[in-house]
This record gives structure tokens, C-alpha cells and sequence, in this order.
């Protein structure tokens, strides 16, 4: 046998003193993983908890964690800095609520302010966060949720989760402005993702300065006072904002202020959607680009020449 023959053999020759992989049944004995505890607790993402896992800030037992570990949530004291992991068990909590101007979307603000979770009765508020986040001036559909994995994928880029608004702007922006924003701008430094934007009405005699605009827009990414800063850019500021649908979650008729408990089947065609987002952005990023093939020019006609300057 040759050598690079041999060398091939022994790489497919099992080692063996290499370990059996692990079955399913010692994966379950052993515990869940730590970044999974986290994220079901709803303190954040998975990679959001392997950051902090690999910062030092969990703790399993009084012990720091390493990323990799495992815990028994029912057993094991899992913290997150001074704070203790609990893991809700159960059927998880999915609220939609119509958030009004006013209300701050998180769980408890420094300045006293009225935050979202006031608007639901203390029962229904204890362990359920927002899911996202609307600015304390806009109102709209909000989800609220105990349940950190969907959370997390709701608001991550990678499932390019359509959001939809309704905008109300000062004028009428000119279309070659709503082009700009259609195919994207550069907010913070790097360029936003195309958005779909169409006027719905106007008032005024129809000049870019005069009366004012309604617009639907839908976009698939989150910045902080997205919507607004867009328009702002174009120089039409806007006046009123309201989130209209997220995913395929949708209802007209909910009154600003009121709140239900999402459907089964409204929560399960999330997920579905969730799903075929995540999918496309993967095929999407997987696609290598197309090679463009050198047109032929006709025979008998040569390549203008182009002449060059001398340098001096």
C-alpha cells in the first residue's frame, strides 16, 4: 500500500480509545444546557447567555459556569450575577396588548414612569416581559411573553419578523424620498434593510411643505426610533406612530389600552412564521452570487481604445 493510501486508512480507522458519543437518555440524565435555562427563563437570547457564560456572570452551585455546562433547573441554583434563574414550568403566557402613548416599554423604569406591565392585572403581569420594544411616544401591538426562546427569535434579526406601522408625517414626502427608504439608508454607520412603504392618504394641497401624510410601512429589523429617524433623514419628521401587526398577528378592533391572551393557533402561525423566515435568510445568506458572464461583442468591432493622459 502507498503511503498517502495508508495515511488515508488510518484517518477512516476508528481510534480506539475514542469515547462512544453520548446518548440521548445521559444528555437528559446530565441536565439541560445552561444558555437554554436562560433563554426559557426569559432573560435573554441563547447567544446572549453564551456571552455572559463566557464573561463569568453564571453561576451553577456557587460555581462559575463554563460554556458547555449543564444544570437541573429543579436542583441546581442557577444565577445570573446575584440573580436566580427560575424556570416557569408549565403552560407559558402570550399576551397582546394595545399599547397607548405614554407607557414605557419594560418591566420597571428608574423614573417612575407608567410602563406597560401596569396595564395588566397583577396576576397576569407576574413573569410575562415585552417582547420587543416600542418607544415610549408610539403606540400599538405589543407581545408579551414568558416565553424567552420565541422572544428572542421574535426579535432577532435572523428571522426577519415583519413589524408593520402605520405613520402619520409631516407633508408629502416626494417619491424619490421614499425610494431612499425603500431600498435602505445608513443609520449608525451601517445600511438599514430594505423596507416596503406606501402612501395611504394625504392632506394639503399636495406640496412637499404643505398638510401631512399617512404611510404603512413594514420593516424586518428593530433599531431604536427606527421609523422615525427614517423619515427624519428625509426631512419629514413624524407626528403619530402606531404598530399595526407583528408577524401574522394582527387586531383592528383591540382598544387602545385593553389586552387578550394570544389564540393557540394565533402563538403556533407565529412560529410557523418565524420558521420560514429564519429559512430564507439562511438559503438567502448560502447562496454564493452568480458569476456574470463577459458579453461577446459582434465580429468585427473592436474595444474602443481609451486614451491616457501623461502623468506629469
Amino acid at each position: 500500500m502507498s503511503k498517502p493510501a495508508e495515511r488515508k486508512a488510518r484517518r477512516k480507522r476508528p481510534a480506539l480509545d475514542a469515547a462512544p458519543p453520548a446518548r440521548k437518555e445521559d444528555r437528559a440524565a446530565a441536565g439541560v444546557r445552561l444558555q437554554k435555562i436562560i433563554a426559557q427563563a426569559g432573560l435573554g437570547s441563547r447567544r446572549q447567555a453564551e456571552e455572559w457564560i463566557r464573561e463569568g456572570r453564571v453561576l451553577v452551585n456557587g460555581r462559575v459556569a463554563r460554556l458547555g455546562d449543564r444544570a437541573d433547573p429543579g436542583k441546581d441554583a442557577v444565577r445570573l450575577d446575584t440573580k436566580r434563574v427560575r424556570v416557569r414550568t408549565g403552560a407559558k403566557t402570550y399576551v397582546l396588548l394595545n399599547k397607548p402613548r405614554g407607557y414605557v416599554t419594560t418591566v420597571s423604569d428608574p423614573e417612575s414612569r407608567d410602563t406597560v406591565l401596569d396595564l395588566l392585572p397583577g396576576p397576569l403581569a407576574r413573569g410575562v416581559k415585552p417582547v420587543g420594544r416600542l418607544d415610549v411616544q408610539t403606540e400599538g401591538l405589543l407581545i408579551l411573553s414568558d416565553d424567552g426562546e420565541l422572544a428572542s427569535r421574535v426579535t432577532s434579526p435572523s428571522s426577519g419578523c415583519p413589524k408593520e406601522y402605520l405613520v402619520k408625517v409631516s407633508g408629502v414626502p416626494p417619491e424619490r424620498d421614499l425610494e431612499r427608504l425603500r431600498r435602505g439608508i445608513r443609520l449608525d454607520g451601517r445600511p438599514t434593510r430594505p423596507a416596503r412603504i406606501e402612501r395611504v392618504s394625504t392632506t394639503g394641497g399636495g406640496r412637499a411643505e404643505e398638510g401631512n401624510s399617512w404611510m404603512r410601512v413594514v420593516l424586518t429589523e428593530g433599531r431604536t426610533r427606527q421609523v422615525r429617524r427614517m423619515f427624519e433623514v428625509i426631512g419629514h419628521p413624524v407626528s403619530k406612530l402606531r404598530r399595526v401587526a407583528i408577524g401574522p398577528i394582527r387586531d383592528d378592533g383591540l382598544p387602545v389600552g385593553a389586552y387578550r391572551r394570544l389564540a393557540p393557533e394565533e402563538v403556533e402561525a407565529l412560529r410557523r412564521s418565524l420558521e420560514r423566515g429564519t429559512a430564507t435568510a439562511t438559503a438567502t445568506a448560502n447562496v454564493a452570487p452568480q458569476r456574470t458572464r463577459a458579453r461577446r461583442r459582434e465580429p468585427g468591432t473592436r474595444k474602443p481604445r481609451v486614451r491616457r493622459e501623461a502623468r506629469t
